[in-house]
């Protein structure tokens, strides 16, 4: 997993048709200090986030393995949106 932030929306009218009826948005990846980190990705969301919204996400094999994405082409999806973590000792809350 890891972790980002939903900065966009994706919308494609053409598509393959497995692909319908799916919200895709793009995430940045993020450090644990919330600073931006690396590039961008197009994620399939299993979760309802919303752009800005601090997320976890996973890539590869892993994409495929919620329910709504499950034999879907996708390589990246949205899997929980964060309410806090805690890292040696340093708690950052975003809910």
């Amino acid at each position: 997993m890891k972790l980002g932030r939903s900065v966009g929306t994706v919308v494609a009218s053409r598509k393959d048709a497995s692909l319908d009826s799916l919200k895709l948005l793009i995430v940045v990846d993020l450090s644990t200090t919330l600073e931006r980190e690396g590039g961008y990705v197009v994620a399939g969301d299993s979760v309802g986030a919303g752009v800005g919204e601090v997320i976890f996400y996973a890539t590869g094999s892993s994409a495929r393995q919620t329910a709504v994405t499950k034999d879907r082409p996708v390589d990246a999806v949205i899997m929980a949106i964060v309410d806090s973590f805690d890292i040696e000792g340093r708690s950052t809350r975003l809910a």
